[in-house]
């Protein structure tokens, strides 16, 4: 198959390319940066340069392909403020993959997340998502209009993606919780700590969508979490013993000052199960699950996780 992966040299978009390549499909990544162009062409990729705000090459580009997968997200612009912004324009881009594939029977893939699904409880794929028209639920309207898709003739699914996608290289949630903690000298977690985190490590993320562009039904909702709560608290802990630095708890009240943006989400508890996608695609994750690649020592050496 020929499939085009937008997000193709991100941290789980660069994983996803040699998955796929490796499993016999070519790949066309969507590039916005001469850097990007050259990590997509060293790994074999077919580079089509552009952004997500580049409609008319989306369709096109997506209508000569076998395949899409979605992974490209404003990230940038949603955490300096304009989430709505981020949000509607990968609406925009999902509407034009919907148009460019209809009719066809061909697979659009679109990754999406699990915090906040249903927050103190395991949340499964078969919970919906809250739309309460905040910002951050247009993310999840986005998701419903991706899996409506299948009415359209487009093989759609949904990857919601655990809150803590860890590896190597990680400069996500986990490498800002680091560097937080090496800048103020303390390891933090928010009230008890007891909240509970999914998580997947990045290599096992990678093969989910391969996966689910291979095989995954129309309308398939599907969970992106090795493992189904880890608590914060236990995080902390890790960070604590790398750093040699104290542990101690944050009142939710203090926790923007002290987390800045992070202490919006941390306080999350966001467990959710795999275990319907385990057993629909043959999903096996076996990566070092979240605790474990943090022993390893990656997030701690040189400048990762500086603040």
């Amino acid at each position: 198959m020929r499939i085009f992966v937008t997000g193709a040299s991100g941290w789980i978009g660069s994983a996803l390319v040699p998955e796929l390549i490796d499993a016999g499909h070519q790949v066309l990544g969507l590039a916005r940066s001469t850097a990007s162009a050259e990590a997509l062409t060293a790994a074999g990729a077919e580079v089509v340069r552009g952004t997500v705000d580049d409609l008319d090459l989306l369709g096109t580009t997506a209508a000569a392909s076998d395949g899409v997968v979605h992974l490209a997200f404003k990230h940038d612009v949603a955490f300096t403020g304009d989430y709505k912004g981020a949000a509607e324009a990968d609406r925009r881009a999902v509407d034009t993959f919907g148009d460019a594939l209809a009719g066809s029977d061909r697979p659009f893939v679109l990754a999406s997340g699990l915090a906040g699904l249903k927050p103190g409880q395991v949340s499964t794929e078969r919970d919906l998502p809250t739309i309460d028209g905040s910002p951050t639920s247009l993310r999840a309207v986005t998701s419903t209009a991706a899996l409506a898709l299948a009415s359209r003739g487009v093989r759609s699914s949904v990857v919601r993606l655990a809150p803590t996608c860890h590896g190597e290289g990680d400069n996500g949630f986990m490498a800002t919780l680091v560097g937080i903690a090496r800048a103020k000298g303390v390891s933090g977690y928010i009230g008890d700590g007891a909240n509970r985190w999914a998580a997947v490590h990045r290599l096992d993320a990678a093969r989910l969508f391969r996966l689910a562009v291979e095989k995954a039904p129309a309308g398939a909702v599907l969970h992106g979490a090795a493992e189904e709560g880890v608590a914060i608290r236990d995080v902390a802990e890790v960070i604590g013993r790398h750093l040699d630095v104290p542990v101690t708890s944050v009142a939710p009240e203090t926790a923007t000052e002290h987390f800045d943006w992070l202490g919006g989400f941390l306080g999350l508890d966001a467990p959710a199960s795999s275990a319907l996608t385990q057993e629909s695609l043959g999903w096996r994750p076996n990566r070092p699950d979240l605790l474990e690649d943090l022993a390893k020592g990656h997030y701690f050496s040189g400048s990762a996780g500086a603040a």
